[in-house]
Formats: structure tokens, C-alpha cells, sequence
């Protein structure tokens, strides 16, 4: 009988030898440095919802307050998870177009001083907004509450220093600006984040979303066995994005990503029918441009018609609410590339035009170009 296998050119991914504890470890801390940690890390096996709803669920408590600072949907997701959990939330929302402020956040702090736990996300890809968590982090560290924060669009892409902004809770995802897979998380823990688990008699044990079950059977263990069969496949995948990032250097694919966002902006304004959703450069997250469709253009149809004219661009339409009016440029990972954003703007520019909207290619071209160089120069 012949073997299927044979003639394929496909990467061996079946019968791979095991993956040790060991192996395992040396993973998780590729990724810890990475993250700018050297707190506890737990890589869990599934995409970022997974670890994001573990934090909440391990560290809110019943009867306590928490802040959820809203720029995106994944704020809104976690309001929904810290009600669950029995919390009082305070909501601090910011216009999409922009950030939240730290004022704001000191301001919603005075203002309700029993506030215990703060969640915030970096980088919203869906928005297309970051919020300065350097400034964050250092007043919710002086107000005494614990920090979560949402990593995975920003890793890779900007800056992250987890222990030195004072980030209690972390979570990242390799399948953004890491350009790795989406099947394997990792969550940081600092000590006190930790303290507040071991008291918080409702957070989960024996269950998929217990930090406290890895603790004890990995982290205490002196991460020497395994506490079940681990996601081999997703584990190297994320050794690999973490291996190549770094052989790129991370100033390297930082520079990359803020130069993609940088053109993509520029070429926008030249462009045309076109605007960026995000008002200010320095509130936009480098991981993807969102734009504001013409009056009385379906933002969709746009998507649509640059699509038909090249089906490799990373171009899509805001989901929900949104639709009909923002576009999203995805620019992360190895989409973070010039030939990419060029690509990207003519298409936008045909499909606009496909619709009646007068657009200038060559001008959205030259200023893109001027604004990469502009970022990579220094």
C-alpha cells in the first residue's frame, strides 16, 4: 500500500517526539522576556479568551469594585465577565476615535475609593486605538488596586514592559504582531495578583480557567511535570514566533510596525473619500488603522469592491455597530511590511473609485512612502 505522505511537501506536523516539561518551561520564558516580566507565567492552551477570562475569574471577588476602562469590544467583554463574578463595575468608556486619559482613570479612582481591581487593554486592533499604560499603571499603583492588562494586539508590535509599569495581570497571544499561532496563551502573574487569588474563595479550581490548579501543580512544582498533555503543535508554533521575532530584533519589529501604521495614516490623508478613525498619530495603535468611511458610503461595499480588486490585502469591515461606517487595515505581524500597506492603499483607492469617490493613488503612494522612511530613519 503506497504511503499518502510520500510526495507531500507539507512539514512533518504528526509523530513529533514529546514535548517535555523542560521544553515547556524554556517556552514560557522566551515569552516572559518578551512580555518585560520575571513574575510567575502560565501558558495555557487556547486563544486569549481563555487566560483573559481566567485573570478575572481568579482575582475579582464577590462584593468587590472593579474599573473596566472600555476603548473597544474587548473592554465591553470584560464588563460582562466582572458582573459575572459578583463585582461592582465602574465603567470608564473613551470615544473610539481616541484613548482614555490617565486623568480619567485617577479621576474615576478619587471618585470610588473602595475600587480594588482596574482591566484595560493595550491596543485595541478592533478599534484601532493603544492606551498609555505607563501612565496607567502608575496611578493605579499609587491608588493600591490590582492591574489587568489586555497584551495581545500590543506584543511585538509596541513597547510592553509588564513589571516596570507596574501590570499585575498579563495577558498575550502569539497571532498578532508575533505573527504565530492563536491556539496557545500566556498570562503573567505578580505576587500580589497572586495573594489575591489564593483569597478569593470563588475563584476556580479544577477547571480549565484555574491559574491557581497551574500554580500549584506546575509553577510550585518547580515546572518539572506537566499537568496534562500540553498543545505540542501551538507550544512550538509560539517557540517559533518568539525565536524569529527575536533573530529580527525587537526594536527592529517594533520600528516595523510603527512605520506600517505610520504610512497607512499618511497615505490615507493623501488619498482621499478617506480618514483615519483615530484622530490623534499618538493614540493609534500600530497594529491597525481603522478609517472612517465617506458620507453616505457603505464601508462594506468599499471593502468589497477593494477585495475584488486584490483578495491579498488585509483590509476588512468593522464588525457590529460599526459596519457600515469603519474600515480596518490590518498591518501586524508579517503584514507590518511596506509592499503590504502599498498594496492596501490601492486597493482602497480602486475601490473607491469602483464606488464614485475621487481619489489621488500616486499622491496616498508618495506620502506613505515618506512616512515609512520618515519612522525608520529615526
Amino acid at each position: 500500500m503506497s504511503d499518502p505522505t510520500a510526495n507531500s511537501t507539507a512539514p512533518d506536523l504528526l509523530d513529533l517526539p514529546p514535548l517535555t516539561a523542560a521544553h515547556f518551561a524554556r517556552i514560557e520564558d522566551k515569552v516572559a522576556a518578551l512580555m518585560g516580566t520575571r513574575c510567575d507565567v502560565v501558558a495555557m492552551q487556547g486563544e486569549a479568551l481563555l487566560p483573559l477570562e481566567a485573570c478575572i475569574r481568579s482575582a475579582v471577588r464577590p462584593g468587590s469594585t472593579a474599573l473596566n476602562i472600555i476603548t473597544g469590544p474587548y473592554g465591553e467583554t470584560f464588563g460582562g465577565w466582572l458582573r459575572s463574578c459578583g463585582a461592582d463595575v465602574v465603567t470608564l468608556t473613551a470615544p473610539f476615535t481616541g484613548a482614555v486619559a490617565p486623568q480619567q482613570v485617577a479621576e474615576a479612582l478619587r471618585e470610588h475609593p473602595e475600587i480594588d481591581f482596574v482591566s484595560l487593554v493595550h491596543a485595541e486592533a478592533a478599534t484601532g486605538n493603544t492606551n498609555p499604560v505607563a501612565e496607567i499603571g502608575a496611578v493605579v499603583r499609587e491608588h493600591g488596586a490590582l492591574l489587568m492588562l489586555d497584551a495581545v494586539a500590543s506584543v511585538g508590535a509596541e513597547p510592553l514592559l509588564t513589571d516596570e509599569w507596574g501590570v499585575d495581570l498579563c495577558v498575550i497571544g502569539g497571532q498578532k504582531a508575533m505573527a504565530g499561532p492563536a491556539g496557545v496563551s500566556v498570562a503573567s502573574v505578580s505576587a500580589g495578583a497572586w495573594e489575591r487569588i489564593a483569597a478569593n474563595e470563588q475563584a476556580p479550581r479544577r477547571s480549565y480557567l484555574s491559574l491557581l490548579d497551574w500554580k500549584e501543580r506546575w509553577i510550585d512544582g518547580g515546572r518539572t511535570a506537566l499537568p496534562h498533555a500540553p498543545a505540542q503543535l501551538e507550544m512550538l508554533a509560539l517557540e517559533q514566533a518568539a525565536d524569529r521575532l527575536e533573530a529580527e530584533g525587537p526594536p527592529a519589529v517594533l520600528t516595523r510596525h510603527r512605520a506600517a501604521a505610520a504610512a497607512t495614516r499618511a497615505g490615507v490623508r493623501a488619498l482621499g473619500g478617506l480618514a483615519p478613525y483615530v484622530v490623534r498619530d499618538e493614540d493609534a495603535a500600530p497594529v491597525a488603522t481603522t478609517l472612517r468611511a465617506p458620507e453616505g458610503v457603505d464601508a462594506r461595499e468599499i471593502v468589497t469592491a477593494a477585495a475584488g480588486l486584490d483578495a491579498a490585502v488585509p483590509v476588512q469591515a468593522a464588525a457590529g455597530a460599526l459596519a457600515k461606517e469603519m474600515i480596518r487595515v490590518n498591518h501586524y505581524g508579517r503584514a507590518a511590511d511596506r509592499a503590504v500597506v502599498t498594496a492596501s492603499l490601492r486597493a482602497l483607492a480602486g475601490g473607491l473609485r469602483a464606488l464614485g469617490v475621487s481619489v489621488d493613488a500616486d499622491d496616498a503612494e508618495r506620502a506613505a512612502g515618506a512616512a515609512w522612511d520618515a519612522v525608520v530613519a529615526g
